[in-house]
This record gives structure tokens, sequence and C-alpha cells, in this order.
């Protein structure tokens, strides 16, 4: 099968190229992300691979159909990215990949959780400059806090077992609480957890009802001081609201691995440029922000 492959990064190429070998698919590689402009590359190929910032919306699933696409494959466990009514009016099957990896995903959550608590990640930058000056390091353990996790499926699931180990508290919400969870965590509602925990993770899909879960008016309701991490969609954040939250003290520590804007920053080598967006730039400047981009997501098993 002839295969459109867009958003395709060198890491892509490789990965799709060794797993192809057993098929034989005809793959071709765009850089570029899939639109209404560049929906035309798409013509005669009978399945395009797409990823998270690609934009496949009505106007595009017309254009892919028009060109004999039957079938769209995305690169990410999300879909929000697609039009889904319009594929089912064109004929057109949409899959996606099941889940990440949990154990990467739980994992790197967990070490943002301890990069912040710990400071590890002003410690390695002060002793890179010759700085051994311990004052301003002092961080605190996860023994003995409160964690809220917001969503358990495989993910919040690993992550919740991972922190059980820590001796942490734990509270989570979901709207099916997954019952192998029976004695790891007490589910609660949103207004405790929110209330309560030194810690909130989030995991849960992006959807109309998620979207902006954490803004203004939740923010008011989080324990003073307490810590965010999103490893799961960027759009789950209202940033501005964030930062406001940051600037006040309400949120005492952040650390994203996605962002609601990140489709003009994301997966690019931006280091020789003024990056345009200011929310983004703002985040930056927090002595108790860590940002990174999608790292969670991905993993090699060298050992």
């Amino acid at each position: 099968m002839r295969v459109a492959v867009f958003s395709a990064k060198p890491y892509d190429r490789r990965s799709l190229d060794a797993g192809n070998k057993a098929f034989g698919h005809e793959l071709t590689y765009y850089e570029t992300h899939l639109d209404p402009l560049t929906a035309p590359l798409a013509a005669g190929y009978p399945a395009v691979s797409v990823f998270v910032n690609d934009d496949v919306n009505a106007e595009v699933m017309a254009a892919l159909a028009a060109g004999g696409t039957r079938l769209i494959a995305t690169r990410s466990a999300g879909y929000n990215q697609i039009d889904l009514a319009a594929a089912e009016a064109h004929g057109i099957t949409v899959a996606r990949v099941p889940a990440y990896s949990p154990s990467a995903v739980s994992e790197f959550t967990v070490g943002l959780m301890l990069m912040l608590a710990r400071r590890i990640h002003r410690g390695h930058q002060r002793v890179r400059q010759n700085n051994f000056e311990l004052e301003g390091l002092q961080g605190f353990e996860l023994h003995n806090k409160t964690v809220g996790i917001l969503g358990t499926g495989k993910i919040g699931a690993n992550v919740a077992r991972a922190l059980s180990g820590f001796g942490c508290t734990l509270l989570a919400y979901d709207l099916y609480p997954n019952p192998s969870l029976a004695d790891v965590v007490r589910y609660t509602d949103m207004a405790e957890l929110f209330g309560l925990a030194d810690i909130i993770t989030l995991h849960v899909p992006l959807t109309p009802e998620t979207h902006h879960l954490i803004n203004a008016a939740t923010i008011a309701q989080l324990k003073r001081g307490m810590m965010l991490v999103n490893t799961s969609r960027g759009g789950l954040l209202d940033t501005p609201a964030v930062i406001e939250g940051l600037k006040s003290g309400q949120i005492g520590y952040l650390a994203i691995d996605v962002y609601e804007e990140e489709d003009e920053l994301f997966f690019q080598d931006l280091s020789d440029q003024v990056v345009q967006d200011d929310v983004f730039a703002r985040l930056l400047t927090f002595p108790n922000v860590i940002v990174t981009a999608h790292q969670a997501f991905f993993s090699h098993e060298a050992l």
C-alpha cells in the first residue's frame, strides 16, 4: 500500500522503515504538516499517516477523499486533530495508537515531580557554572505528600503504583474508576482532590468537557503552593490562567510536556530564532517551571 507520511521527522523515518521491512508498504515522507494547503500531496495515496500537529479538518478530509485516501492513521493516542464526523461522511477509516508506552510516560511524569520537588534542574545548572552554593535548592520529599491523579487509565494507574512506593497518599478522579487500583488510591470528586492535593498530575484525554480543565476558577480551589504536572494534552490547561496562578503563588510548581499552542514550536529547532509566542516565553521565565516537548512519549530500550 502507498502511504503518505506527514510531519515526518528523522526518528519517524527510522522507526517506520524498520517496522515496514516485514510488510513492504511504499512510504513517502513529507516533513510538512497536513493542512488544507498540503492536502493535494496525498492525492493517489490510499493511506495517510499524521501526527498531533496536523490539521485534518473537514476541508482536508474532503480533499483526501477526492484523492482516493481511505485510511488515516495517526501516530498518536489522541485524535482531536481529526474531524471524525467528516471522516465518516467520506467513508474514511481512522486508526490511532491504542496507547503510548504507559511505562515511558508514567516514569517521565514521576521524574518531573522529583526534578521540581528536589530542584534538580536548578542544582544541575549551578554545578555546570561551578556554583556549589546550596541556598535556594532546599526541596521537599514526596513521602507523605498527597497526590491527586486525574485519569487512571494505563498511564495514570502506573503513576499511582509508582507513587505508592514513595509513601504518598493517593487521591484519584475518573469517570470510570480502575478496579485494579482499589488498594492503591482513594477515588473522590474533583473538588476534594483539588483542595487536598499537594501535587496534581493530569492523565485524561482532551475532549470538549476537559478543555481548560485547569482554569482560573479551578486554580482558585487548589491547595496554595501545590505542584501541577501535565504530560497529557496541552489544552487541559488555560495557560494564561496558570501563569497568573504562578505569579500569585497559588501554583508553586509547574511541569508540562505539552502546550496548547505547541503547533508552531514543538518538534522544531528554533534555537536561532526569537519565539513569537509571548505566553510560552513567559512560562520559561519562572524558576519553578519545567517545560519539555513531548519527551514523555518517546523512549528507547538501550539496555
